[in-house]
């Protein structure tokens, strides 16, 4: 403990050095607005700027690509909470209670309650990160497919609370998800499948912020436009204002809500060191399990604060948490930390056991980089919210169009396909009628996240055991995780049973 505490302080100071400083500032401020732009998030924002690091020593490189990996997982929650589109996958879960806390004129408690859920999950995980890296780093080694799909089911397992007390539209808005999940080539025999008409720009299949953004973004203004123009609209966008007293009295409400920040970012966390899982799953995993451990499970998806707060604190925690193998193992916990691999790669330091002893100073220099940039992320985060609040101010004639540009722009940005901009747009009308119907959301837009991890996992496991499914059961990790699934799977149908069940007692009395 002396000795880690002693390493710390050392990364510390070279953490203060005037032009690593200088570096985390930037790039939390470069990663702020990287995350708030559709289609860009970390993933894109550090690689484009991967070559202007080759200006500075290695160890100031990968503090700047960190601080603005931490800088966009704050970012992407702006755009979610503002206009409704999300920023980057991570951010997706945030728009579910984000959004319409800004519809009430309440942005600035949206913004508030990520700002602190982000610093408290990106605290909470960097301490784990510090004194508790070799253990976990060996359970995320130990972790292989039937682990993987164990966790997969658990994280289906939430859907079912997403999406109300209609569970059959939550089965039908799952399932849609998933055969979505399955367009583009098949994992095992590379035959295509489910390509719809043979359009080619379906063998890619479908890119999840394609959905999303068509979901929530195109969806969302068709649906705000409507509203509009029965004239509910333009009191809905101008209402949000910003005082300390308000801000003051946000930030004593937060306090109630530390036991999902807390579940959050420990959910967020584990997830993270898992090899190929990322913040979204986590983030999307700790919405669920906030819905579901909620004494007011109804006031999720109309503006409740919890819902904020879990998928913040869990998104930043994972996106600490995936460094954890990279640095330890060499291997990637989120297409950002691979990047970052690269990065290390062609600066001559290798990944692995050997990196703690060989380059301390480098690894103690990141992790006390970690805090430092986790503090001004929050700081700038704040000092902007102001800024952000003035574009609900803007008259819904300007803000609809841009809105619709941005749109496009975050649909055409990750593979410049046109064909996922007719997709991103044919997916807005489609989430508008679901609206309109009264069809759940969350579940079809978390199937396609969840589908293309858990098919493989699946297949993987059952290739291993010769077709056999106790290979879930019987797996030391795998087994507890499973088990835990198929209970909260089958939860509320019991709520449902024993409401019923009392129904007519409540009658007879």
């Amino acid at each position: 403990m002396l000795e880690t505490l002693q390493l710390l302080g050392d990364g510390f100071l070279v953490v203060f050095e005037p032009q690593n400083l200088m570096l985390i500032i930037g790039g939390c401020a470069l990663g702020l607005f990287i995350g708030a732009m559709p289609g860009l998030g970390s993933v894109n924002g550090v690689a484009i700027l991967l070559p202007l690091t080759f200006l500075v020593p290695p160890t100031g490189a990968i503090i700047f690509l960190a601080a603005i990996y931490y800088g966009a997982m704050y970012g992407g929650a702006i755009s979610s909470i503002m206009l409704g589109i999300p920023g980057a996958s991570t951010a997706v879960a945030t728009t579910f209670d984000g959004r319409p806390l800004a519809k009430q004129g309440l942005a600035d408690k949206a913004l508030t309650a990520a700002a602190v859920a982000s610093f408290v999950g990106g605290s909470i995980s960097v301490v784990l990160f510090t004194f508790f890296a070799p253990p976990l780093a060996h359970v995320a080694l130990v972790f292989g497919a039937p682990e993987e799909f164990a966790l997969m089911m658990l994280a289906f397992a939430t859907f079912v609370g997403l999406g109300g007390d209609d569970i059959f539209k939550t089965i039908f808005s799952i399932s849609i998800g998933l055969v979505l999940s399955a367009i583009g080539f098949d994992i095992i025999s590379g035959e295509p499948r489910l390509v719809l008409w043979d359009i080619t720009g379906f063998l890619h299949g479908v890119n999840f912020l394609v959905l999303a953004i068509g979901i929530y973004g195109i969806g969302e203004m068709l649906w705000t436009v409507e509203e509009h123009a029965l004239g509910g609209g333009e009191s809905m966008l101008s209402e949000a204002t910003v005082t300390v007293k308000r801000t003051l009295a946000n930030l004593r409400e937060l306090v109630g809500t530390w036991k999902t920040m807390l579940m959050g970012s420990v959910l967020g966390y584990f997830v993270g060191i898992l090899p190929a899982a990322g913040a979204t799953p986590g983030s999307l995993m700790a919405y669920g399990i906030a819905k579901q451990i909620s004494s007011h499970p109804e006031k999720f998806g109309k503006g409740n604060v919890e819902g904020v707060v879990a998928p913040e604190a869990a998104n930043n925690a994972a996106s600490t948490g995936s460094m954890l193998p990279m640095l330890t193992l060499g291997i990637p916990g989120s297409p950002t930390t691979a990047i970052l691999l690269g990065g290390m790669v062609i600066w001559g330091l290798e990944p692995g056991p050997r990196l703690f002893t060989d380059h301390s100073e480098f690894v103690w220099g990141l992790i006390a980089s970690l805090y430092a940039a986790n503090l001004f992320a929050v700081i700038i985060n704040l000092a902007f919210i102001p800024v952000f609040i003035r574009i609900l101010k803007t008259p819904f004639t300007i803000l609809a169009p841009i809105i619709f540009v941005l749109c496009l722009i975050g649909g055409y940005a990750p593979t410049e396909s046109m064909h996922d901009v007719w997709l991103m747009i044919i997916f807005g009308i489609v989430g508008y009628l679901m609206r309109k119907l009264d069809y759940p959301l969350a579940p079809a837009v978390l199937a396609i996240v969840l589908g293309p991890l858990a098919e493989p996992a699946l297949r993987q496991s059952l290739i291993i055991s010769d077709g056999e499914f106790s290979i879930f059961f019987t797996r030391t990790y795998a087994g507890p995780i499973m088990i835990i699934a198929i209970l909260l799977l089958f939860l509320p149908l019991l709520k449902i049973i024993y409401d019923r069940l009392r129904k007519p007692k409540a009658q007879v009395q």
